[in-house]
């Protein structure tokens, strides 16, 4: 499949995913949407990926819906965005959490709605010093979608999950990473070249053990101690069966440098 809204390059064991809409901030359309499930299943299905990175071309990293496509008539009927939400958005969500790979975000810009939420989707983000994220739904009578109301609360506390969300004020990268929205500010010249070499760096660890660590933290928010700590010993006993805590023992214990092979 030829795409025109994203680009989709893998080297190295890192499959990159960009969107590729500059002219529009990269914001979302059917297109995009049909394409980056296609991409992401892609990589989930086939390859020699083992970490995905996630990024936008331009000066933006998404804004979210592309509003031209909601424009209403004063007679038309509105739009069912429950159904768009159903189709769309969440699939393209759940398709990023159920990778078994780490995902990691770079926002070059601002992200912005559906866009800021979509980098909170993905297991570790990283920020330009100049990007931003904003909540900017409540600017136009919606409400966060695309698991913003799952993610914000979680990872800032309800108190600035409310805010951002009642306020829709835009939220610099810096704050962003000392809230604990993300996980780091980069320099924008930096950016792309730390994103890729983090990518890579995981794309040679223990790729199946990286993928129930991101399973057991995605549970524990809903689970009791008591639930969590049986996970962790269904978990751990998987890990304990791959080739690479073989691996990773034997290199520990001969003091060499571990060559995990992602089973």
């Amino acid at each position: 499949m030829s795409y025109s809204s994203i680009l989709f390059a893998e080297e190295a064991g890192v499959a990159t995913i960009t969107l590729n809409r500059p002219e529009k901030l990269n914001s979302f359309t059917a297109t995009m949407h049909a394409e980056l499930k296609h991409a992401v299943k892609r990589v989930g299905e086939g390859g020699t990926a083992r970490c995905l990175l996630l990024t936008g071309a331009g000066r933006g990293f998404c804004a979210g819906q592309d509003l031209s496509d909601r424009v209403m008539g004063k007679d038309a009927a509105p739009p069912d965005l429950g159904h768009t939400l159903s189709t769309l958005y969440n699939p393209l969500v759940l398709s990023l959490r159920a990778l078994e790979m780490p995902v990691v975000c770079a926002v070059n810009g601002v992200a912005a709605g559906a866009g800021a939420n979509l980098a909170l989707a993905c297991d570790i983000v990283l920020a330009a010093r100049s990007a931003s994220f904003i909540q900017a739904f409540c600017k136009i009578g919606l409400m966060p979608d695309c698991g913003g109301t799952y993610f914000l609360p979680r990872l800032v506390g309800t108190a600035r999950a409310m805010g951002l969300a009642l306020l829709g004020d835009k939220l610099p990268a810096e704050q962003a990473a000392d809230w604990g929205l993300i996980w780091k500010v980069v320099d924008d010249d930096k950016l792309a070249a730390e994103s890729q070499a983090l990518a890579r760096h995981l794309a040679t660890q223990p790729t199946k053990g990286l993928t129930l660590i991101r399973q057991a933290l995605h549970q524990s928010a809903g689970n009791t101690i008591e639930r969590q700590l049986a996970v962790e010993a269904d978990l751990q006993r998987q890990a304990g069966r791959t080739a690479d805590y073989r691996e990773g023992v034997a290199a520990f214990m001969g003091k060499r440098p571990a060559k995990f092979t992602g089973s």
